[in-house]
């Protein structure tokens, strides 16, 4: 299993725990100014990929030196650089994506970044989203999980594309069983963790989950 991380261009207050264990990751990708998080963790990426628009040209020049590969697109384009770095790691057949900076910066860049998870060409890479002690992912239809944590960490199951169908919880304050969630609906919002493990099923639909734990 290859494991791709991407940092992207927005905020980045806090960096994930996950960036500890950057060894373990097949590949580093820079989308653009996520170049200057990879920076001020004293990280150097495999590949900076976008149009380069927040880069300076002596910043350009010092990765190329170093090696780095520089994939350099028009700034009028079709795809954010974001989307551009997932279709790299696509192509380099990658299983799981880990993205850090791509929330916070500004509304539009941050709900189209989260709804990218669900875009049809990457339902087989498995994509997280991490933000300080939160983290992002989807479960779509007929999927089920279980997460670790511990006691008072949150956990918040909001629909997409529509209602979610068969939604059941274990392990969490306020349960589920087989029930829907409506599209729109605040339901599945701000759940706990009462144990140091929690599992969700989704019957049918999709699931954006946002784990957000505790210190």
């Amino acid at each position: 299993m290859k494991r791709a991380i991407i940092f992207a261009n927005g905020k980045m207050e806090e960096p994930p725990e996950i960036v500890i264990d950057r060894k373990s990751y097949d590949l580093i990708i820079a989308a653009d100014g996520g170049t200057h998080h990879c920076r001020s963790l004293g990280i150097t990426p495999n590949v900076i990929i976008g149009d380069f628009d927040s880069l300076d040209s002596n910043e350009v020049l010092t990765y190329q030196q170093a090696g780095v590969q520089l994939l350099k697109y028009p700034i009028h384009k079709d795809e954010t650089d974001l989307e551009l770095a997932l279709q790299f790691a696509k192509k380099q057949e990658m299983s799981e994506v880990s993205i850090i900076g791509a929330l916070g910066q500004r509304w539009d860049m941050t709900i189209a970044n989260i709804l990218l998870m669900a875009h049809p060409s990457y339902s087989r890479l498995k994509i997280r989203m991490f933000d300080g002690s939160q983290e992002l992912f989807l479960l779509h239809g007929e999927d089920q999980i279980e997460l670790l944590g511990q006691p008072g960490d949150q956990l918040s199951l909001i629909p997409l594309a529509g209602d979610a169908h068969g939604v059941t919880t274990l392990g969490l304050e306020y349960p589920l069983n087989d029930e829907i969630l409506y599209f729109g609906s605040t339901r599945g919002v701000s759940n706990v963790f009462i144990l140091d493990h929690a599992q969700i099923i989704v019957g049918d639909g999709i699931l954006l989950c946002i784990l957000k734990r505790e210190k």
